[in-house]
């Protein structure tokens, strides 16, 4: 600049120069600034909760009401073999955030417990891994979750937010920390941990009898035993009740709850202001960041019971209360869409929509079906191996780059949103791990025709349950199932009894040899192949396992975050807005937002 100054000092004719220089290098620097913003897309993520394949029209429903998500399928790509990495909602939204396998992780599970199921607990995304989210923020993207987290919050106090969303590359997060869980609504149909819930109500009443009768008998003389006994007994008895009560019984208060950042807007959460709340901030969020780049990952609380729907759409579809949510949340795709478009961002946004797992079959009252439909596939949430539980809706729309109303039959996975949205943004993969999400760009916009996965690995928490070989040089799609859960009651194709399948213990079966399919053939598994109907059998099973062991020798020991340490309440970690544990507040006003 000085120099500039000394150049019309010396010669004032000097200054005409000096200004056609300066607009040369707005204008250059105005150029650059448009490439960057135009080369790099913003980036729009939707994921259902709990949404079945077969619930959505475009993949052959005919009863529920989805024209947006159709509309959004007709206009883009949509993939018909996309497949979770886990069939339960906190680790395949930990492999979605990572590119990587829950085991990988330490966000797979050796328990029953295979979600986090306390926003008090130690557990959570760990802080060394790298989410897609930090990845694009780094290449200038402003990031934002709005819904549905799941991935803990703190480690070691209450307010450290070791695990929360801004620890983990978003610059805004506006949802739950938790889940939808049916205590958020009532103690009536309880979720949480039901039978063990139940187990524990037994045990105090057998302690509380118990007491009972030592009392009668040394009131009346027909026991001997010391007062300093009964006393003793009665008071483990009121400590072991009140230790599981004073978690379980306010669940409503611990993990129902809603945050701004940081802050607690809403404790307990009100949840028929939820659907206004989360459609509003994606909507505003948009609009606060059209100049972009942007990255919006709007993770709906819908359609996770207890299917909190509005008046709006209750009663509307033909599949009851379930239903009425299916046709709610796809009108808020609608509106998310049409926020796109008013800004005019449509050709420069990269959007996508898909679910986290297969749909609940278990999630009934009485007679009611609360849960979701996958279609021809066998099984469904929380069941490891077959299709019905890991197979996903996968749209994709960016007009002008990716064709439209184009069909892939390829086998791809959640984690590959990690490496595509990474090239997208040109961001810098982490070198020091293994990835195994894969770029999916070439494969949507048709410039090969094969996907890069040929094995992908299906585990029921940390246990490997069947194995996908998409042999590239045959029409054959291989899958071998190791351990499959047994029907309850037999026969029925989901676990009643129980409400989820397990992935261990005397709730499976072992096959030895697997069990044996060929998916292009006979997608919904219902004829297992065998030596005798299947000359390559042997083959087939033998490159199998060679590649199980491969994989297994890429596995590194990580501390495990779903282990019965870290999955425990813990008050000292628990989020409260008041003095704990008088927590409840409500920051976000009494009044009903109408919905957009």
């Amino acid at each position: 600049m000085q120099q500039e100054v000394l150049l019309i000092l010396q010669n004032p004719q000097n200054i005409l120069y000096i200004h056609e220089s300066w607009l040369a290098i707005l204008l250059v620097s105005c150029l650059r600034t448009y490439a960057s913003s135009t080369s790099k897309p913003n980036i729009l993520l939707m994921m259902a909760d709990d949404l079945g394949l077969g619930d959505v029209g475009c993949y052959g429903n005919d009863t529920l009401r989805t024209p947006n998500i159709d509309q959004l399928a007709k206009e883009g790509v949509k993939l018909t073999q996309h497949i979770a990495a886990a069939p339960l909602c906190t680790p395949s939204r930990a492999a979605f955030l990572t590119g990587r396998y829950p085991i990988r992780s330490g966000m797979g599970s050796s328990t029953k417990q295979r979600i986090l199921y306390w926003t008090g607990g130690s557990g959570g995304l760990p802080t060394n891994e790298t989410t897609f989210a930090r990845i694009l923020q780094q290449q200038g993207y402003t990031t934002a979750l709005i819904g549905k987290w799941h991935q803990g919050m703190n480690c070691e106090s209450h307010s450290d937010h070791c695990h929360h969303p801004l620890n983990h590359g978003f610059d805004y997060f506006y949802g739950m920390p938790f889940t939808l869980v049916n205590e958020c609504q009532s103690t009536e149909n309880r979720q949480l941990n039901a039978l063990v819930q139940a187990k524990y109500w037994l045990y105090s009443q057998i302690i509380a009898l118990t007491v009972l009768t030592l009392l009668i008998g040394k009131l009346t003389g027909l026991f001997l035993v010391k007062w300093k006994a009964i006393i003793c007994f009665a008071l483990c008895g009121f400590l072991f009740f009140i230790s599981w009560f004073s978690s379980y019984g306010f669940v409503k208060y611990w993990n129902c709850i809603l945050l701004r950042n940081h802050d607690i807007s809403e404790q307990p959460m009100k949840l028929e202001k939820a659907t206004s709340n989360v459609l509003k901030e994606a909507v505003s969020f948009i609009e606060r960041n059209k100049h972009g780049p942007f990255l919006l990952f709007v993770s709906f609380l819908h359609v996770h019971t207890p299917l909190i729907t509005t008046e709006k759409f209750l009663g509307k579809s033909r599949h009851g209360l379930y239903g009425d949510n299916v046709e709610e949340m796809d009108w808020m795709v609608g509106r998310i869409l049409d926020a796109i478009d008013k800004e005019g961002l449509k050709n420069n946004t990269f959007t996508y929509f898909t679910s986290d797992h297969g749909g609940h079959l278990e999630a009934q009252k009485q007679n009611t079906q609360l849960g979701g439909w996958n279609g021809i596939y066998k099984g469904g949430k929380g069941m490891g191996g077959w299709e019905g539980g890991i197979r996903v809706p996968g749209i994709f729309r960016w007009p002008g780059v990716l064709p439209a109303d184009t069909v892939i039959n390829e086998p791809t996975s959640l984690m590959d949103i990690y490496h595509t949205v990474a090239h997208l943004a040109a961001g810098i993969m982490p070198q020091d791990r293994v990835i195994d999400g894969r770029n999916l760009m070439p494969l949507l916009q048709g410039k090969v025709q094969h996907s890069e996965h040929e094995f992908m690995f299906h585990y029921c928490g940390l246990y490997l349950h069947a194995v996908r070989w998409h042999q590239k040089d045959s029409a054959a799609l291989w899958k071998a199932h190791y351990t499959t859960p047994i029907f309850q009651p037999d026969g029925t194709g989901a676990c009643y009894r129980s409400g989820l399948c397990s992935c261990f213990g005397e709730d499976v079966t072992h096959h030895d040899p697997p069990l044996l399919f060929d998916l292009s053939s006979d997608p919904a598994e219902i004829k297992p192949l065998s030596p005798a109907t299947e000359p390559l059998f042997d083959t087939v099973i033998s490159r199998i396992e060679r590649a199980v062991q491969e994989h297994r020798q890429t596995l590194t020991p990580v501390p495990q975050q779903l282990s019965g340490y870290n999955n425990v309440w813990k008050p000292w970690l628990q989020p409260c807005c008041g003095t704990f544990p008088f927590c409840w507040c409500d920051k976000e006003g009494d009044s009903h937002q109408e919905l957009l």
